[in-house]
């Protein structure tokens, strides 16, 4: 199967991560990216997941017409084996030779009939197969992807987190040294009746 407009889509998404920078100040490893161009290729994904798996079914329904066709060529050899047997039959001075001819025929179209479909279904789960095989792993891809893409926004969300924490605490030191808080004298306790 050639490449598929989801692979070609995470291709491009590969491509595009590659091609994002850093932040200023941050580790190598994260990335900003653009959101709006990110939102296209997901939306285009997300449009395309459907038509891949309708294209798999659709190469899956060819495993009916497959067996249909088998099914039709095994009922005409046996048809055709039927008749010269009703043939041989009808001359009875080779009537015991026709009885032996016509049984193996029959036997013989069978056993071909046999064949063609366990050729048909064999085939036809092959296909059934690859095309499950394809879709899990572009749906895996699919999932890594989106994977990463969360657990690069939580360590971005975490770091933002901690540097407002360091951001406040700041403020508050800064506040503190210019106006210094008198201490508080304790409150007395009432004295029990």
């Amino acid at each position: 199967m050639g490449n598929s407009r989801i692979e070609q889509i995470i291709e491009e998404i590969e491509d595009y991560i590659d091609t994002c920078k850093g932040p200023l100040l941050g580790s190598a490893d994260k990335i900003i990216v653009n959101r709006e161009r990110m939102e296209e290729l997901l939306r285009e994904l997300r449009m395309k997941t459907p038509e891949e798996i309708k294209r798999y079914q659709k190469v899956l329904a060819n495993k009916d017409a497959i067996l249909a066709d088998a099914q039709q060529k095994a009922e005409a050899i046996i048809a055709q084996a039927n008749l010269q047997n009703q043939e041989l039959v009808n001359e009875h001075e080779i009537m015991q030779q026709a009885y032996e001819q016509a049984n193996q025929v029959i036997d013989m179209a069978s056993s071909q009939a046999q064949e063609i479909l366990n050729n048909a279904t064999r085939d036809a789960n092959e296909i059934r197969l690859g095309a499950i095989h394809y879709t899990d792993e572009m749906l895996a891809n699919l999932q890594d992807m989106v994977q990463k893409l969360v657990d690069s926004s939580n360590s971005r969300y975490e770091a933002m987190i901690t540097n407002l924490q360091d951001f406040y605490n700041v403020i508050t030191s800064n506040r503190a040294e210019l106006l210094p808080q008198p201490e508080a004298e304790p409150e007395e306790i009432p004295e029990e009746q």
